[in-house]
Formats: structure tokens, sequence, C-alpha cells
């Protein structure tokens, strides 16, 4: 509600353009960030000695490609595989990692998502259309203002011989954090 009095009042004084603030928040929640951490996730998936480099020391890893700044020190990569998917949650606040996933979406910092993530996450991926077999586990990790996750998704088949930016088209923000998957080849909006 502050926010909103706060934007109205700066609205109607002329120092801010509503649609000029629109773009700029669309811009940080599903441009810049986002690509930030699909460009990570390319290379991890291009580069085997990235993707090591990533699994131990992944803020360093991180760093490498510039992508650095508040809320985005102290990363972990979280690799998804044939066994377990991961998926990211804030059950206290909103920790996210703003450097490479830009703005939370408004359903990350909810209750219901912060709650239901870890109670019942499964339900929650459903919702989400995430639909995994009973034999991949879930694996629910909690951020804090200490440490930041990145959920590396499972690269898609038929992308062998792939350059880096095309892989990066596969992923998405939700893919990042767990609540979903990255896109197939044939998925990909021109």
């Amino acid at each position: 509600m502050r926010v909103k009095a706060l934007e109205s009042l700066l609205v109607e004084k002329g120092y801010v353009e509503p649609a000029a603030l629109d773009e700029l928040i669309e811009t940080y929640e599903t441009r810049v960030g986002p690509r930030n951490g699909a460009a990570v996730v390319a290379k991890a998936w291009a580069d085997a000695a990235y993707m090591q480099k990533l699994r131990t020391d992944a803020t360093s890893a991180i760093a490498d490609l510039g992508f650095i700044g508040r809320q985005g020190e102290h990363m972990v990569a979280l690799e998804n595989t044939d066994d377990t998917h991961n998926m990211v949650v804030c059950t206290l606040c909103s920790c996210y990692p703003w450097p490479v996933l830009g703005l939370p979406p408004v359903w990350y910092k909810s209750p219901p998502y912060r709650s239901r993530a870890v109670s019942d996450p499964r339900g929650v991926l459903d919702e989400f259309g995430v639909h995994l077999p009973e034999s991949v586990g879930v694996k629910v990790w909690d951020s804090t203002a200490e440490v930041r996750y990145l959920v590396i998704p499972q690269r898609p088949g038929g992308t062998d011989g792939w350059t880096e930016d095309q892989l990066a088209t596969l992923v998405t923000r939700n893919s990042m954090i767990g609540t979903g998957l990255a896109l197939k080849p044939g998925q990909v909006k021109p």
C-alpha cells in the first residue's frame, strides 16, 4: 500500500510517467535479470569446466560473467537431474537473487507460495504446470539473507551443437526458481 501511495504521489506531482515506470519494472522483471541467469545456465550447459566451477563456487562463477551485486552474494547452484528436481522458496520473507533473476515475481513473495512450497511442493509444481514422475524427488531449498539459490534446469534434448545464445532462449525465470522446466526447442518463441 505504501508503494502504491508513493507511486500515486510521484505521478500526481509529474515526477514519474506511469508508462515509463511500468516499462522499467517490466524490464527488470522479465528482461534484464532473467537474461543474466539464462546466460549462466546456458554457459553451464555448454561448458563442463564452468559447470564444475558453478557447482563448487557459484558466487565466483556467476561473478565471472559480470553478474554481481546486492542480493547476489553467497549463491549456490542447484542442479536438476533425472532423479531430483529443485525448487526455491524464502519462507521468512522474499530473499531472491536479483542480479541473476531480476525482480522477484509477486507470487514468490506471497504467503500461500511460501508455505505451500514447503508443505506441498508437488501440488505447487502441478499448479505451475510441472508434472514430475513419482520417481523424481522434489527438494525444496529455503533462501535466506545469507544464501540464495539458482536452479540449473536440465538441458533439453535436441540441443547438441547449439550456441550459448541459442541455449539461453530455452531458460525461463521459473525454471531457475524450480517452478518451471527449461523450454524444449520447439517451444521457443521467435
